[in-house]
């Protein structure tokens, strides 16, 4: 099944509900290691997507993915607003003008979108940020679209890859960002833009799978 403009946006305000649900989670996770308002900032950056999304939905895939960058770039405090914003704004790039999204193009999409996060955090896999939960979810969905998978059977690779991810960032140092502040602190605590990224890909899948 490909992916039109409806059902990016259907995937999107699955993402805010994940978002708004894991809130508290997400916040107690970034209090650990961090300044404690990592759930609180991306979910009034997503309660501002939906509102734009109210108002009058975008017609393409791409458009609803800049609509994403743009105000996560506006509302989000902290790191979480330019990371995640770029993030959706390469993604964008990456779609062009096509009007539907077949699962070769999420996987090149979740691909410029990682690339678009290292470019901008200068964090590499190991360094215990969400590039943890990110790079293995390309690799999977990589994977899964050279095999010919539907978008949401990428997705759902995605997702596994990055839960997978997320938790493997428990037993890291960090080496970027606030908690590298802590340095052997730092230690014991899963990453939440690595847990919060997992949590957008698994909305994502089941969105797509709906």
């Amino acid at each position: 099944m490909a992916c039109d403009a409806a059902a990016t946006v259907a995937a999107i305000r699955a993402v805010a509900a994940t978002v708004a649900e894991h809130k508290v989670e997400l916040t107690h996770l970034d209090r650990d290691i961090g300044d404690g308002d990592h759930g609180e900032n991306l979910s009034r950056g997503f309660t501002a997507v939906i509102t734009k999304l109210d108002a009058g939905a975008p017609e393409t895939p791409t458009a609803v993915l800049k609509l994403v960058a743009t105000t996560l770039i506006s509302t989000v405090g902290g790191a979480s607003g330019p990371l995640f914003g770029t993030a959706f704004l390469r993604a964008a790039t990456s779609v062009g003008d096509a009007g539907t999204l077949d699962g070769a193009a999420v996987a090149g999409a979740l691909t410029a979108a990682r690339d678009g996060v290292v470019a901008r955090g200068k964090a590499e896999s190991g360094d215990k940020t969400m590039v943890d939960a990110l790079t293995p979810a390309v690799n999977a969905a990589k994977a899964a679209a050279e095999g010919g998978g539907s978008v949401t059977e990428v997705l759902s690779a995605a997702a596994e890859a990055a839960e997978g991810g997320a938790v493997a960032t428990t037993p890291l140092q960090a080496r970027k960002g606030r908690a590298s502040y802590l340095g052997e602190r730092s230690i014991g605590h899963i990453d939440p833009g690595a847990q919060s990224t997992a949590y957008l890909l698994r909305a994502l899948a089941g969105a797509a799978s709906d």
